[in-house]
């Protein structure tokens, strides 16, 4: 309840109204919902009570005293906390501050709208989410150079596989140019490393902005797989304020010696918070060995079984099962679980493969072309399948054009949940935005509002349930006694939500071990 002056009451005594930034020990008149949630008998509201970041009793609304402070949920429902098992937060944090690319139809409109950009406080201009996979026209050299001049200019890919530059920005980067003006996979990573040295307290600044809008949407917690010594990252966050969302950090072959050296495994706290943020030290952990295995759709090096339309290339692998068997098996052995990047059923069946092999744990993703006979070895060898489902639709007209011959299946949700394989849902943001209300919308409707076509391929649709089991932590949360208090309250029930009704959901506040960090005006 609350009382005319806005503060929460209890039925034998009277109790601080709890608000951003509080520690809650109690949450008030709520329906609990998401999965599981058909154990309850009792749909009417109740009290949740927290102790120690943990639920610890949920009751009729009104049975138990209220205690210290209270959130008044209105009535609201609520859920687990989601979680975004995909992201790059360096880079996702940048986009707002880089030339958007997205709507160029061709590498000419892409090219100008480059070129009218200023540069940055670096002196160069940087671009994002160019997709010339349906472009008329081709990439080069010679029409950047000719919009753009002397400004080192880079323009990233949608599906941060490749990077066009002109020919300042080749000089910059210490590569050298070629024709098409175009590198890919392995050069591409390694010119985003490059433009990604910059000042790292703005950065942070940018990341915390991202994390507060990451809350406000429900989210506790991301995967972040950015491309660089991860712990060192958070530990700097953490230690300078960071206590938005709970981070589980990639490592990449490139960085596994020294992982494996100083005795990272799975789970262990990041290390160097001190002091008093000490305390904040498990928002942060170490997460999985990351590989990229193959390539993207989006830059046609995803490695199939068919080739592409047009000639024999069938994509390609930047890490074959050899190299893989290597990593994982060293990975595994010091207590790092895996995370492999594969796209194209070939990469996604050697993967398999070497998770079988090495007895690895962990996921692989996007998975978004598997074959048939793999979709049950993925529940088989409890590798959870890491998808983005907003590429899915992203993706529609290149997966109709580049991918109609392949016979494997594409974006094969209902299928591998069926299998009782684990669904882990994200964004792999900044490839499409941390947004998982978008995100399970699209994994539910297959479909979004003015898609003429109706529902892609729907048979794979997954249920809101099995969704908001996917975005939440491992794909396994459900709201009851002894889980952690990491919690969203909901405006409407998600479960008689339509797929847009899902996108547009409100969330009223988000609870992060009780802790209140978003709270909606």
């Amino acid at each position: 309840r609350r009382d005319r002056d806005g503060r929460g009451r209890g039925r034998r005594g009277r109790a601080v109204s709890a608000g951003k930034g509080s520690a809650g020990s109690t949450i008030a008149n709520v329906r609990v919902s998401g999965p599981g949630r058909q154990a309850r008998s009792d749909a009417e509201p109740s009290d949740v009570v927290i102790a120690g970041g943990e639920i610890v009793d949920i009751a009729p609304r009104g049975a138990l005293r209220a205690a210290g402070e209270v959130l008044d949920g209105d009535g609201g429902w609520l859920v687990p906390g989601l979680w975004d098992h995909h992201v790059h937060m360096n880079q996702w944090a940048r986009i707002a501050h880089r030339v958007p690319l997205g709507r160029a139809q061709t590498a000419a409109e892409a090219a100008t709208l480059i070129g009218a950009a200023a540069p940055d406080e670096t002196g160069v201009r940087v671009g994002i989410g160019f997709r010339d996979g349906l472009w008329a026209d081709a990439p080069s050299l010679a029409v950047l150079d000719a919009a753009t001049g002397a400004i080192p200019s880079y323009l990233l890919s949608a599906d941060l596989h490749s990077v066009w530059l002109n020919s300042a920005a080749f000089a910059r980067a210490g590569f050298p140019a070629n024709r098409r003006g175009m590198l890919r996979e392995d050069e591409a990573f390694a010119v985003m490393r490059h433009l990604d040295r910059v000042d790292t307290a703005r950065v942070d600044v940018w990341v915390a902005d991202a994390a507060a809008d990451a809350a406000a949407r429900g989210i506790v917690g991301v995967v972040d797989l950015d491309m660089e010594w991860n712990e060192e990252a958070w530990a700097r966050r953490i230690s300078g304020g960071f206590d938005a969302l709970r981070v589980d950090f990639g490592v990449y072959p490139d960085m596994l010696g020294r992982a494996l050296a100083e005795g990272l495994r799975s789970g262990d706290l990041v290390r160097g918070v001190t002091g008093e943020r000490a305390a904040f030290a498990p928002l942060a952990r170490v997460g999985a060995l990351k590989v990229i295995s193959d390539g993207s759709l989006g830059t046609r090096t995803a490695a199939c079984t068919h080739p592409y339309p047009g000639g024999q290339d069938r994509g390609r692998l930047n890490v074959d099962r050899a190299e893989l068997l290597e990593l994982m098996t060293r990975a595994t052995a010091g207590g790092l679980a895996c995370a492999v990047h594969a796209i194209g059923d070939v990469a996604c069946s050697h993967a398999l493969d070497v998770f079988g092999m090495t007895g690895a744990w962990g996921s692989i993703g996007p998975a978004q072309r598997v074959s048939h006979v793999d979709i049950q070895r993925f529940a088989r060898l409890g590798v959870a399948a890491s998808i983005q489902p907003t590429h899915a639709l992203d993706d529609r007209a290149l997966v109709e054009a580049y991918w109609s011959s392949q016979t494997a299946l594409a974006y094969p949700m209902r299928a591998l949940a069926d299998a009782g394989a684990t669904l882990l849902f994200g964004s792999d943001a900044p490839v499409s935005p941390i947004d998982p209300w978008a995100t399970i919308a699209d994994a539910v409707g297959r479909a979004r509002g003015g898609d003429e076509a109706g529902a892609w391929h729907p048979e794979q649709a997954v249920t809101v349930e099995q969704a908001l089991a996917a975005s939440s932590r491992g794909g396994a949360g459900v709201v009851r006694p002894g889980a952690a208090a990491d919690l969203a309250i909901l405006g409407d029930d998600p479960f008689a939500s339509s797929p847009e009704a899902l996108r547009g959901m409100a969330v009223r506040a988000t609870l992060l071990g009780g802790r209140v960090t978003h709270l909606a005006s």
